[in-house]
């Protein structure tokens, strides 16, 4: 990176982050060849044979050359634990090392989010952003459905006796087999939808930013970290990055706008490090306050994921098929594009349920796999066979927050999601992990089933059941809400309807960070399309007319939740 005194970098937008939202912008704002963009990814090319072949998830989780490692602030409710997170830091972000899952979430949650004041943001006027991204591969209702995105979305081609076995036992539950949860209705069991593609993964580094890169007027910089935004006032103007082992800064200008688009946690960190924030909070840090903004890093959501798991005879799981001739035998089928180990998600089936018969929509989410990981924690698979069924609640109540250690861009946040505070997420805990043993132990299993290896069988009570999930749960890194979006007047929000930061010209956010609440979903599918609907907003563009809701009433109605 050049001196920045002697050599300002200049163009019309500065995005901030390569992650899944800054795949999409750069794609969007540099297709008119007219505008100058730079994207700034902290970390390396995403060329590590890991990232693109789908097993390598496994190793990635704990790779800080493309992750950020760093872990959760101790709370009594998870047993006073410090939960592991891992972070994409690489092009494509989170889409480059995550598993993969498809899940866009419930009309009704994106109707929440107009409902308190974000115009045009209900799900009759998202959905066709949420089309316009992918590429639909496989069965799906025109009416919800894109087929002419550049993310291909296709269903599982592999097919195992315990994930049948599973979608039959959830049948027995009152769980019918569904083919599109992203469709129609979400309730439900069968195979998850993954952004896989002929054995590959198709991050949105390799969808949307690979045939960016070749067009002139996108200038794309890895290894530079932004360490604050430059503000001049009240009007963002650049931002100031740092590269390489030295650490050499650089300014780097923007003559429209800066997009921030680092992630539910880096986002708001950013953000604080350049004096937007908690006016007061910033100065006990020594941070000179720019813009008292009380919200940013406030409203900190996150799905808290608990696995359940049994021992199995009689079937081959994913724990002796990965081992020795046996994996050796899974990889030349992926060389020869057949169905294998190495080209699935970490989550291969999944379940939709609601906690009681009184629960209109779906408030569990299952996530099932024909292998299981010693201690419950993906990463090492235990040596004898098993499955896995995790599942979390689908919209906690709890909040959290992001904040900083100190005045210091090098030491990594302070993050406090606060998994299990709210008396209604530790009942649904409960709730979820009562139906868990209800599905692994379901007819259609029981032949597999030999018995229960965590929780174990004698855990019976809401107490017992209650601190087998504070002592095992995990951060399912959904993170959201940190610069939670709202209207005019609402003294929480960080950005206005428009993503624009509210008091600050010319900055913007586009990431999760700006959801209000969780969707009842994965988080990638929805980032994705905030950031296309953040392009249009950029760029002025119409927005595409909304789906009409008699259309989409009747649509719904002909697969309509009981």
């Amino acid at each position: 990176m050049a001196d920045s005194d002697a050599h300002p970098w200049i163009f019309d937008y500065v995005i901030v982050g390569a992650g899944v939202a800054g795949c999409i912008l750069a794609n969007r704002l540099t297709a008119s060849r007219k505008l100058r963009v730079c994207l700034l990814e902290a970390g390396p090319r995403d060329r590590n044979l890991d990232i693109q072949i789908p097993a390598g998830f496994i190793r990635l989780l704990g790779d800080p050359r493309f992750t950020w490692q760093t872990r959760t602030e101790a709370h009594p409710a998870t047993a006073g634990r410090q939960l592991p997170i891992s972070l994409g830091r690489t092009l494509g972000g989170s889409s480059s090392v995550n598993g993969f899952n498809y899940t866009r979430g419930q009309p009704e949650d994106f109707d929440a989010w107009a409902g308190a004041g974000n115009r045009g943001w209900g799900y009759a006027d998202v959905l066709p952003y949420f089309k316009r991204s992918e590429r639909r591969i496989g069965f799906g209702d025109e009416i919800f459905r894109g087929r002419d995105g550049l993310l291909a979305v296709t269903d599982s081609d592999w097919r195992h006796p315990l994930c049948e076995a599973f979608i039959a036992s959830a049948a027995e539950a009152g769980l019918p087999f569904n083919p599109d949860y992203n469709g129609a209705r979400q309730r439900g069991a069968g195979y998850y939808q993954r952004w896989i593609l002929h054995g590959w993964r198709q991050s949105c580094a390799r969808a949307f930013l690979s045939p960016a890169m070749r067009r002139r007027n996108l200038t794309v910089l890895t290894d530079a970290r932004v360490i604050k935004v430059l503000l001049d006032g009240k009007r963002a103007i650049g931002v100031t990055a740092s590269a390489g082992a030295e650490k050499v800064e650089a300014n780097i200008l923007a003559e429209r706008e800066v997009i921030v688009a680092a992630g539910a946690i880096n986002s708001p960190s950013l953000l604080m490090h350049s004096g937007i924030g908690d006016a007061q909070v910033l100065n006990s840090l020594g941070i000179q306050p720019v813009h008292d903004l009380p919200g940013v890093g406030a409203n900190l959501q996150d799905h808290y994921l608990v696995r359940s798991a049994s021992r199995v005879r009689g079937v081959l799981t994913l724990n002796e098929a990965s081992r020795g001739w046996r994996r050796g035998i899974e990889a030349l089928r992926w060389l020869v594009r057949q169905p294998s180990i190495l080209a699935i998600s970490p989550s291969v089936a999944f379940g939709f349920a609601s906690s009681d018969p009184a629960v209109e929509r779906p408030d569990l989410q299952f996530h099932f796999s024909p292998g299981s990981f010693k201690d419950g924690v993906a990463g090492v698979l235990d040596d004898s066979p098993g499955m896995t069924l995790g599942f979390y609640p689908q919209r906690p109540l709890s909040r959290g927050r992001v904040g900083l250690a100190s005045a210091n861009p090098d030491q990594p946040p302070v993050i406090q999601p606060n998994y299990l505070a709210d008396e209604a997420d530790r009942r649904l805990t409960i709730a979820g992990l009562k139906m868990t043993r209800q599905l692994l132990r379901g007819q259609a299993l029981a032949r597999y089933r030999v018995d229960d290896h965590y929780p174990p069988a004698d855990a019976t009570s809401d107490d017992d059941l209650l601190g087998f999930a504070a002592r095992q749960g995990t951060a399912a890194m959904h993170f959201v809400g940190t610069c939670r979006m709202g209207p005019q007047g609402d003294p929480g929000a960080v950005v206005d309807p428009t993503l624009q930061v509210i008091g600050i010209d010319h900055l913007r956010v586009v990431d999760a960070s700006v959801m209000p609440s969780l969707p009842s979903a994965n988080t990638q599918a929805a980032t994705m399309m905030i950031a296309e609907k953040a392009a249009d907003l950029i760029l002025g563009e119409t927005p595409p007319a909304p789906v009409g809701l008699d259309d989409l009433a009747e649509a719904r109605g002909l697969g309509a939740e009981d």
